[in-house]
């Protein structure tokens, strides 16, 4: 068994879902920073700071590394390799997600990779995909038969409409998916978002975004779980 999940990952890795600010119609790289307020009924209320980078390295392939550092002494990061291939109309893309979550105040770990496929172009950006997911206990005794929990095989989805040409100074944009930046859920549990941005200058871009999590969705049973809201700089060059 860990010889399989050790090839899965491998495999994921090597081939190469959206950020939450898209890359489509641009070659530029940036650096965003965005502050967070965030609540779950797990966690309570937090803050959360984001620190999160688009490289394109060429008009074939791009690559995101993502950091997310939490009052609730929880810590994230995420890495996403994005080979492109351009279609008449918008692109297609086959993209590779890393995501490790280090729940410091509980002692655990959460390491999901995920393939998916993906078209994308002015007005839409759809991903469909699976992941999988191992949670480890850090406190788990090697020398006994406890074990770490695994989830080989998830459904993936995300779609997300734009109101404008991504590549204009201002948008805004609604999605529904069971992933965001740092997190993979399982494919019942949907999140629900809107984005937007606007351009301050040939270099700066405001950027704001607010995500709602139910629980219970497809169940017909939905409650409220969370809420994040953020807002932040991005420097493009």
């Amino acid at each position: 068994m860990k010889k399989y999940l050790c090839s899965l990952f491998c495999v994921l890795g090597a081939v190469g879902m959206l950020a939450a600010e898209p890359g489509f119609g641009t070659r530029e790289y940036r650096l965003t920073v965005m502050g967070e307020y965030s609540y779950n009924k797990t966690w309570g209320h937090h803050g959360n700071l984001d620190v999160q980078s688009l490289l394109p390295f060429n008009d074939y392939f791009e690559m995101e590394a993502k950091v997310q550092l939490s009052s609730a002494n929880v810590y994230s990061g995420a890495l996403q390799f994005r080979p492109k291939f351009e279609l008449p109309v918008g692109e297609m893309f086959i993209e590779t997600d890393l995501y490790y979550r280090a729940v410091v105040r509980n002692q655990l770990g959460d390491l999901t990779a995920a393939l998916g496929v993906g078209y994308r172009m002015d007005y839409v950006s759809v991903t469909l995909g699976m992941y999988g997911r191992v949670f480890d206990d850090w406190k788990r005794d090697w020398h006994t038969n406890d074990t770490y929990v695994v989830e080989p095989f998830n459904l993936l989805y995300r779609v997300e409409v734009f109101c404008r040409p991504q590549d204009t100074n201002w948008n805004l944009s609604f999605l529904f998916s069971n992933i965001d930046d740092y997190q993979m859920e399982r494919m019942w549990q949907p999140l629900f978002g809107v984005g937007a941005w606007c351009d301050l200058g040939d270099n700066w871009r405001l950027v704001f975004g607010a995500q709602c999590k139910p629980t219970g969705m497809f169940h017909l049973d939905a409650t409220f779980y969370g809420a994040t809201f953020r807002t932040g700089f991005t420097y493009r060059f």
